[in-house]
């Protein structure tokens, strides 16, 4: 039976080599299981490995094939939704401690791509653009608020005369310059989590979709050949993991995103677009985000799907949002154009928890993975080993069901961002 492939990306086509790992066939044992290859996963296992665990992984595709090898790559601190609603939510001090881990998933990403070696083109430059003044006023607030609460300097406002100095666009009317977010090869950086795992003794499948699990005080994975055995399992399979465990399926949502890669345009007419080589994200809440590749190239995302629908001419729709953007790239194309899923919560914020006393579940990073899959790894093998100091305090994050059940979730999600779209065009 062929293998599934990686999805024809520029990520895919710069990707270094990589084995191809044999499928499950059998039965194996370990004390960890974990399910999913990304991210989350992966560094749970790397974690988890240097406790002393023995640990599978066990992967429907290949190592990156879901959101952890397609995303936009933007590396940034903090949640998908504003720390004051994370401190209404959980308390003054849990919010404070909620946001030192997002600051600790990016020290552990510079760390391991330093330990490990690992080749992603990692950057570190970022810039929050507002598409209109309340937008900016939005920033000010939000640097006012980093800076006073949880100790968080550094980031520069800037305003429309200056900000030509992070990005040449008329589209923008400011924004929110921060040196200690950035950017890097997501599919590079994963294979380099999975050689990194395997160098440490996790032994990782592909090609091996677990078709059901025994959620019991021996849980027990299955694939079509073969099953694991293990004292834990922990399911990182996020947008991807479906309906195998059904009472966390309804917490999150499958939505599309997509990219489009250009031709590589030159170091020099590159930089003239972003002269400090940033990743762009912008203010709106159905948002456009960009970055530039090591090759030069600009890399485009946007287009949210809420429908689970692939847009229809998705070259030609990339490019005009690119082009409002950037209308000094009429002359350009796209070469790639891709998509995939990330899975959101209502609340815009991880969803972590156990199932009984020995499966953990992580999911729900709602665009914000590239960074939060790093400290939500640690936090999980830190839980099976029986510290379960951080995990609670994440675990707080209250966590609503989307409405309509499995038949009427998208619809009725399709529905409720048709509001969220409309104050996009507001002034």
């Amino acid at each position: 039976m062929p293998r599934m492939p990686h999805v024809d990306s520029y990520y895919a086509a710069s990707a270094h080599p990589a084995p191809e790992r044999p499928r499950l066939q059998g039965q194996e044992r370990a004390d960890v299981c974990i399910v999913g290859a990304g991210f989350a996963g992966l560094s749970a296992a790397l974690s988890l490995t240097e406790r002393g665990y023995s640990v599978i992984v066990l992967e429907k595709a290949r190592v990156g094939w879901g959101a952890s090898g397609r995303n936009g790559g933007q590396l940034s601190g903090a949640y998908a939704t504003d720390m004051s609603n994370i401190r209404n939510w959980v308390g003054r001090e849990d919010a404070r401690r909620l946001f030192e881990f997002g600051e600790e998933a990016k020290r552990i990403i510079a760390r391991r791509v330093e330990k490990h070696g690992i080749d992603c083109d990692l950057v570190w430059s970022y810039l929050h653009a507002a598409n209109k003044p309340r937008h900016f006023e939005e920033l000010r607030k939000m640097q006012a608020e980093w800076a006073e609460e949880y100790g968080y300097n550094g980031m520069t406002l800037v305003g429309r005369d200056t900000l030509g100095q992070h990005i040449d666009s008329p589209a923008y009317a400011g924004g929110l310059y921060d040196p200690n977010s950035g950017h890097l090869h997501p599919l590079n950086y994963c294979l380099g989590l999975a050689a990194a795992a395997e160098a440490a003794g996790v032994r990782i499948y592909e090609d091996s979709a677990v078709t059901s699990l025994d959620t019991g005080t021996s849980p027990v994975a299955r694939t079509e050949e073969g099953e694991v055995r293990a004292d834990y399992v922990v399911l990182c399979g996020n947008a991807y993991l479906g309906n195998l465990v059904p009472s966390i399926e309804s917490k999150v949502m499958p939505v599309g995103t997509y990219i489009g890669a250009t031709p590589p345009l030159g170091r020099e007419r590159a930089l003239g677009l972003l002269p400090t080589n940033a990743a762009v994200c912008d203010s709106n809440f159905v948002l456009d985000y960009f970055r530039l590749s090591a090759d030069w190239r600009m890399l485009f995302g946007g287009r949210v799907s809420y429908s689970t629908l692939m847009p229809p001419n998705l070259p030609r729709v990339m490019r005009a949002r690119m082009l409002r953007v950037f209308p000094q790239l009429a002359d350009q194309t796209f070469e790639y154009t891709w998509g995939g899923y990330v899975a959101i919560t209502m609340e815009r914020t991880p969803h972590i928890g156990r199932l009984g006393g020995n499966v953990y579940f992580a999911q729900g990073f709602s665009g914000h993975g590239v960074a939060l899959t790093g400290v939500v790894g640690d936090i999980l093998a830190d839980a099976v080993a029986g510290q379960a100091e951080r995990f609670d305090i994440m675990a707080k994050l209250p966590h609503t069901t989307f409405p309509g059940g499995r038949l009427f979730r998208t619809p009725t999600l399709v529905l409720a961002m048709i509001w969220y779209r409309m104050r996009d065009y507001m002034p």
